[in-house]
């Protein structure tokens, strides 16, 4: 397969659901398992895979393939061997997304000449973002906490277990996050949220899906199995979301598209929009609960 040539992307792709599963490329025994159980793998050929291995993991990527419909390949930041190395393979393959790591410019998206994923994780990168946004072959962006932080010379991106807002957030992970969300809205391209790297922590793991939902994320990365399913629970909406998404839908059928209201509550267009949001959602994981195959039970 040769890349094709960076164009702007009619029909982008899109995630078939909002569990992102990361994977190491050198590890193919695995790519299945987690093809059967997340809507979306990863296969990472950057921090996943020590340099030695990455030869190795190149030529795994080609021989276990897997659907390119529901795979991203994670490749190295632009500027590195690795970098060339990788593209270089990818033209070996069927996939047709990459995720970027440590996107930059404009320029390092563009260059991979396919449909590319940003993933935003220095502190260049987050002031830089809605410039690489606008990114013609740029169809989403993601953000990470750990190397943004190690980037500013920190030591954690979230607050520890004897500070206030405990396991949450430092405001400046927040800033990224919110930085990453608007300029994919501005530029109406998708936006990933960053992975819950403690994967035991359930609790906080369901807070954050929550408040990504809140925020119009389409999905949510992870790096065990065991987060798959939260994470596709926290983004079906309830019965009493559905409902009330429903009755915004009806009522402004009913009233012309004019402002009215429910239970009180005034609805103009944005309000509808959100329903429509609702909706969408539902679909989306309706979907997801549909093409998903059996969990692996070993």
């Amino acid at each position: 397969m040769t890349l094709p040539v960076a164009e702007s992307f009619g029909n982008a792709w899109a995630p078939a659901g909002p569990a992102m599963l990361f994977c190491p490329a050198d590890r193919p025994e695995r790519y299945q398992k987690a093809a059967d159980r997340a809507d979306v793998v990863i296969l990472d050929l950057e921090d996943a895979v020590a340099p030695e291995n990455r030869v190795a993991a190149r030529e795994a990527l080609i021989a276990h393939p897997l659907d390119p419909d529901r795979t991203v390949v994670r490749i190295n930041p632009a500027g590195t061997g690795d970098y060339r190395r990788d593209l270089a393979a990818l033209s070996d393959t069927n996939y047709r997304v990459v995720m970027l790591a440590k996107a930059e410019t404009v320029g390092s998206v563009t260059e991979t000449a396919i449909q590319t994923i940003a993933l935003i994780e220095t502190p260049t990168g987050v002031v830089r973002v809605n410039d690489i946004a606008a990114g013609v072959n740029c169809i989403g962006l993601m953000w990470g906490a750990e190397d943004l932080v190690a980037g500013l010379g920190g030591k954690s991106s979230r607050f520890g277990p004897d500070e206030p807002r405990s396991g949450t957030y430092r405001d400046v992970a927040r800033h990224a996050r919110s930085a990453v969300r608007l300029a994919a809205a501005a530029s109406g391209k998708f936006a990933v949220d960053s992975v819950h790297i403690d994967f035991r922590d359930i609790d906080g793991l369901r807070d954050e899906v929550t408040d990504a939902v809140a925020l119009g994320y389409a999905a949510t990365a992870c790096i065990h199995p065991s987060q798959v399913e939260i994470i596709r629970a926290g983004y079906s909406p309830s019965d009493e979301e559905l409902q009330w998404a429903r009755r915004v839908i009806d009522g402004a059928a009913e009233f012309g598209g004019g402002v009215f209201s429910i239970d009180g509550q005034m609805i103009d267009g944005p309000v509808f929009r959100q329903a429509e949001a609702v909706l969408s959602r539902a679909a989306a994981s309706a979907a997801s609960s549909t093409e998903a195959s059996p969990a692996p039970t070993t």
